[in-house]
């Protein structure tokens, strides 16, 4: 049996009934237009004030999320924990616009960190910029316009906010990934990430920037911020993904007639995915890095690297991630075959944590097969489990 292709150990902490709700979550996702007209409808359902929360708790809530808070979120990271697999920390509360948000955001960050440490159940957290400042000026930044006073002194208060949480995570020595956002504001995302790596990963790293592969500028540019790393002395963390923004890039560039810088086609992101594994495990004593991927394919490409490169199956500076309630097929027979594996677990209030259920439910169906082969997946283990009865 090929290492993914084991069910039993994939499913094996869910009960029948939860494995039948998984089956229906992702055979509801597989329809891109219920998917569409769902979002809109439970966007409205919230906007009314229908009491729809309990429906949504549990159903995709309760599969795709931690809990309501660290706390509620617990049951999850030590079920992961049973069976050596690590949590992400994900604050996943988006769209916030005001100042007090903002600072709400920075503080949730810092309590995520503060638990993750000295509990190596939760070897990460994570972090959004455009979680911590107003997008817009992000943007604004970003395409080098002319700020305002009041702009600048907005801009200041961002990167405190970054700080404050990078020194927190540098005290209490937990790993630390910034995620990757909307092209149009990530070189603004990549000068902070920068500049938190050179301050904070002297020593190993802590720090970790996000790469997402779909673009095609992005080989070029991890190979520049080794050349950086190398020269200003730091550590250099990676977190390496395909992409999450994919449609909305496209569409961007279509409607405003730049370039879209996006890859032409998926063969040539699975191309420089696998490229970008292969520099990090060739300059490992230089890169931490986390892959987080759904692709068996590149997870079994860097298996094959960290075999190739003489590594040891659980080097601290090798990571696999998937997210909560999918791909358990990688990320538990990995976890079984002593790898180090950790899920993204979200959490956060539900009425304000449904626009990343609905970005993540909106990706899935753009990611060709990738529901398919989940549902795939469940039916042949609810079939292996109907046979021992």
């Amino acid at each position: 049996m090929k290492l993914f292709e084991n069910t039993e150990i994939a499913f094996k902490r869910k009960s029948n009934l939860e494995l039948r709700k998984a089956f229906w979550i992702f055979k509801l996702i597989n329809y891109p237009l219920l998917v569409s007209l769902g979002s809109n409808l439970l966007k409205l359902l919230l906007y009314l004030k229908i009491p729809v929360k309990k429906i949504i708790k549990i159903t995709i809530f309760n599969h795709f999320c931690g809990g309501v808070s660290i706390k509620d979120s617990q049951s999850t990271i030590e079920k992961l924990s049973e069976d050596n697999i690590g949590t992400i920390l994900d604050y996943s509360v988006e769209g916030q616009e005001t100042e007090e948000n903002f600072d709400a955001v920075t503080e949730e960050t810092i309590s995520s960190i503060k638990r993750a440490h000295n509990d190596p159940k939760i070897p990460f957290c994570v972090f959004k910029i455009s979680g911590i400042g107003r997008f817009d000026l992000l943007k604004k930044i970003n395409s080098s316009s002319i700020l305002k006073m009041k702009e600048k002194h907005e801009f200041i208060r961002i990167k405190e906010r970054v700080k404050k949480i990078c020194q927190k995570a540098y005290d209490l020595n937990v790993s630390l990934f910034i995620d990757a956002e909307e092209s149009w504001i990530q070189n603004t995302i990549d000068e902070i990430a920068n500049e938190m790596m050179t301050k904070f990963n002297k020593k190993k790293a802590i720090i970790y920037n996000t790469l997402q592969m779909y673009r095609w500028d992005r080989m070029a540019f991890l190979k520049q911020c080794l050349i950086d790393a190398k020269n200003k002395k730091y550590f250099l963390g990676l977190k390496i993904v395909r992409g999450a923004y994919l449609e909305k890039e496209k569409k961007r560039a279509q409607k405003l007639g730049y370039t879209c810088p996006i890859q032409k086609n998926k063969n040539k992101t699975d191309i420089d995915f696998d490229l970008a594994i292969e520099f990090c495990c060739k300059n490992i004593n230089q890169i931490y890095f986390c892959a987080g991927t759904h692709n068996e394919d590149s997870t079994n490409k860097l298996l094959e690297l960290i075999k190739k490169n003489h590594l040891i199956k659980n080097d601290n500076r090798i990571y696999f991630s998937q997210l909560l309630g999918m791909s358990d097929h990688i990320s538990y027979n990995l976890a079984n075959n002593n790898y180090n594996v950790a899920k993204y677990v979200p959490y956060g209030p539900i009425q304000e944590i449904i626009p990343y259920l609905i970005r993540r439910a909106k990706e899935n169906t753009s990611i060709a097969g990738q529901t398919g082969r989940e549902l795939k997946l469940i039916m042949k283990e609810i079939r292996r489990r109907n046979k021992e009865f």
